[in-house]
């Protein structure tokens, strides 16, 4: 702080921040500032740049990698590409060698930069695909120790248009809200009443199929409590643009009043309270409700009767939205 002050206090900081960036600015060509019209749409809620869950972080660093990897291909070649066109111009009169044939450095520079590129690349996607598999993430293996917590199961079922969490070793449900506590590993398996969606949530786990008639896998878990969006990232229907649900990481201790609260809930979950809430409905307000006494093997059930041919067909109303 101190040598802050002593800059914003020195006579060369005030030139520059006055006089010296104002005119240079006042120069620049008008065209110079139509890159910053990508940035106009911008703001500070750029979810995927503040991921919290390890399988999420795990995620967004290989992201950070790869792409510096591909930076060090990219900046290079289109410097070389620039300094070359400029250097063997026809009106610089380069000299020319008609009689070249090979180079051992550039050779060696031709093949062996991108073969360790390439290595690099293929050892780190190797380590990461295990690291963030959905079905078993390598990344949560390991926290089984003494007096921890067993991973909390979730089954979900997306229908047309919303989101039912249960919690078949609480015996609840939730429709487009997803409660878990903080610190414990939350393994899913998803399926689908109705079509293909993505179940996805940025800040903590990763974008995942969740198809009709199909189990698929997914887990994560967060060390620390908060409110985050998920929603559906594959387009299903006239209501697509409202199935979202909140997910809040809570502490143990308030996960475990809230279960207990949501077991005195006076609505239950079974299979035939399933096919009324599995009707298309567009919940524009996100608004969620809470079951009791929910249906342990109700997943399974969802999926024998999706391949038996079970559908909740959609009013031709609703496809304007109503």
């Amino acid at each position: 702080m101190t040598v802050w002050n002593s800059l914003e206090r020195s006579k060369t900081l005030r030139l520059l921040r006055n006089k010296v960036v104002p005119a240079v600015l006042r120069k620049l060509p008008r065209a110079a500032w139509l890159p910053l019209l990508a940035l106009s749409g911008c703001g500070n809620d750029f979810r995927l740049f503040h991921p919290v869950g390890q399988v999420a972080k795990a995620e967004w660093y290989s992201t950070l990698f790869v792409t510096g990897i591909i930076l060090l291909i990219i900046i290079p070649t289109t410097v070389a590409t620039v300094l070359f066109a400029w250097r063997y111009r026809k009106s610089r009169n380069a000299s020319f060698d008609p009689t070249f044939t090979y180079s051992l450095p550039l050779e060696l520079a031709m093949w062996g930069v991108p073969l360790i590129i390439v290595v690099i690349l293929a050892i780190s996607t190797y380590s990461s695909v295990f690291a963030v598999n959905p079905s078993d993430p390598g990344l949560l293996h390991g926290h089984g120790a003494a007096g921890a917590e067993p991973a909390l199961q979730v089954d979900v079922i997306t229908t047309d248009w919303q989101w039912l969490f249960i919690y078949p070793q609480l015996k609840i449900a939730t429709i487009d809200t997803l409660v878990v506590p903080q610190g414990r590993t939350v393994r899913f398996a998803l399926t689908s009443a109705t079509v293909t969606n993505d179940f996805y949530i940025p800040q903590v786990a990763p974008m995942i199929d969740v198809m009709p008639g199909m189990r698929t896998q997914d887990a994560f878990r967060v060390n620390r409590t908060g409110d985050y969006e998920g929603f559906s990232a594959d387009f299903s229907g006239a209501g697509f643009s409202w199935m979202q649900f909140s997910t809040r990481i809570v502490s143990p201790a308030t996960f475990k009043s809230w279960v207990h609260e949501t077991q005195a809930s006076p609505q239950h979950m079974n299979y035939a309270e399933f096919l009324k809430i599995a009707q298309p409905k567009i919940n524009k307000s996100a608004t969620p409700a809470y079951f009791s006494d929910a249906d342990p093997d109700l997943f399974n059930k969802v999926i024998t009767a999706v391949e038996r041919g079970l559908v909740f067909p959609v009013a031709m109303a609703m496809g304007n939205g109503k």
